[in-house]
């Protein structure tokens, strides 16, 4: 028996760092986990350990390419965002893959938006200190000249880890396009603040998401992609497999909403909502929303857990009850403080649970509560679009009152729950493939439920 043909993949996370190996028909055949611990910074701030993941990409590789088992064809990247690598003229890396959590000093953030104040809207990224990636080139410019003088090149952490395997800097359209701050999409080029800082000379020559290098690696000819952005990597399988507009919610410590049918130019009033721009590979906007819903759900619970004396993780036990929901929303109002939500809504001095009898109705009423941001978030993504359909990925697909809430408020949408943890891995082996999905592999891979709407009387 001849070896598998494989694509293989490496999929970083902030936590785990993931490979993966698919065949021609996209099925998992081989997967690999592991974590490193974070390093600190010049700084003393907590980041990424790169040169121990560094080890591990080409030990893990060239272990796998020397096995008996798989004929690796192609190999690609996805990584979380927000993040670059910085090269000297010899290559090198410079200082610290910089954690997109680090605070900007204010006096920098100050000095920039006052200088460039409609960067927010026209670059589809509300302020996020490091979060908009561009700002950790203004900030080092301002802050560390010396460092700043030295780079070469800035990668897109994706492309980084491209370039580890090609020795070829490259920029891509996924990794600009993420709320960096650096990409005018009206004018469909580097904003104007990155010229006037001379930023852009950091960059190398930018290229397509499907661009692949065929060269030789270990004396085998192998295809190598230049890496995607993970959330928009994610989206490839549900926008390669479905014929009709949709929308992804992802659900998790952020709830995002993304339409990738909407290229709508983001207002100051977006912008203050958390609206955001995402880019489809061929480099089109994505509208997307997003609000820290997985966060402020773990909070709330654990006070409604110490209220009624129940041990953090009872909650998962409460279904959907009809009347329990059909109480509350007979006189609607609102119980709980958010903290960690930015979201225009009712101020509270604190959370309030005593007018509940029971845990399952602080939680129902929890869930009532954030739905209704929810919905608001998912409305302003689909915008004037034809989207008629919503796929749900992510933790909050196994909470059954969410689901059902969304059944309710979204009666004329089809909406399916996915269960797959292989998204953005799956993403980035299809980019640069040539292949046409079988209209049947979401169905068949992704563990879809159709949300089958209820009934209030």
């Amino acid at each position: 028996m001849g070896k598998i043909k494989v694509t293989a993949v490496f999929d970083i996370g902030k936590t785990n760092k993931k490979f993966f190996l698919f065949d021609a028909k996209f099925q998992e055949v081989y997967r690999e986990y592991i974590h490193f611990e974070e390093i600190n910074d010049e700084d003393g701030f907590p980041t990424e350990n790169l040169p121990a993941l560094e080890h591990w990409l080409k030990e893990l590789f060239d272990r796998i390419l020397s096995a008996e088992t798989y004929d690796i064809k192609a190999i690609n990247f996805s990584t979380y965002g927000a993040s670059f690598v910085h090269l000297d003229k010899e290559g090198n890396v410079l200082n610290h893959l910089y954690n997109y959590l680090k605070p900007i000093p204010k006096e920098v953030n100050e000095e920039f938006h006052s200088t460039y104040p409609s960067v927010p809207s026209e670059t589809g990224s509300p302020k996020s200190g490091m979060l908009n990636s561009g700002m950790q080139l203004y900030w080092l410019k301002k802050s560390k000249p010396d460092i700043f003088k030295k780079i070469k090149y800035s990668l897109h952490f994706p492309q980084y880890i491209s370039y580890l395997f090609t020795g070829i800097p490259l920029s891509e359209y996924t990794s600009i396009g993420c709320h960096t701050a650096l990409w005018n999409y009206e004018k469909n080029d580097y904003h104007d603040w990155v010229y006037a800082e001379k930023i852009n000379e950091k960059f190398p020559a930018i290229v397509s998401t499907q661009t692949s290098i065929n060269m030789i690696y270990n004396q085998k000819w192998i295809k190598i992609g230049v890496g995607v952005h993970d959330s928009s990597s994610a989206l490839l399988p549900y926008f390669f497999g479905e014929s009709k507009p949709f929308l992804l919610l992802s659900t998790g410590t952020w709830s995002i909403a993304l339409n990738p049918f909407n290229d709508e130019k983001l207002n100051d009033r977006d912008i203050a909502d958390d609206c955001l721009n995402y880019m489809r590979i061929d480099g089109t906007r994505i509208k997307a929303t997003r609000f820290f819903m997985g966060n402020e759900y773990k909070i709330q619970v654990k006070k409604i857990g110490e209220h009624f004396g129940e041990k953090y993780g009872y909650h998962k036990t409460v279904k959907f009850d009809l009347s329990i929901y059909l109480k509350l929303i007979k006189v609607p109002s609102i119980y709980f403080k958010f903290e960690g939500i930015r979201l225009k809504r009712k101020q509270l001095q604190k959370t309030n649970l005593e007018p509940f009898i029971t845990f399952e109705e602080a939680y129902h009423q929890l869930i009532i509560e954030l739905m209704e941001l929810q919905v608001k978030m998912i409305k302003t993504a689909i915008g004037d679009t034809a989207v008629k359909k919503i796929y749900i990925d992510g933790g909050f697909t196994d909470n059954d009152i969410f689901v059902k809430l969304m059944g309710l408020h979204f009666k004329k949408f089809t909406i399916r729950t996915t269960a797959s943890p292989l998204g953005s891995a799956l993403g980035a082996a299809m980019v640069i493939s040539n292949k046409k999905l079988n209209k049947k592999f979401l169905k068949e891979n992704y563990k879809m439920n159709k949300l089958i709407p209820l009934k209030l009387a």
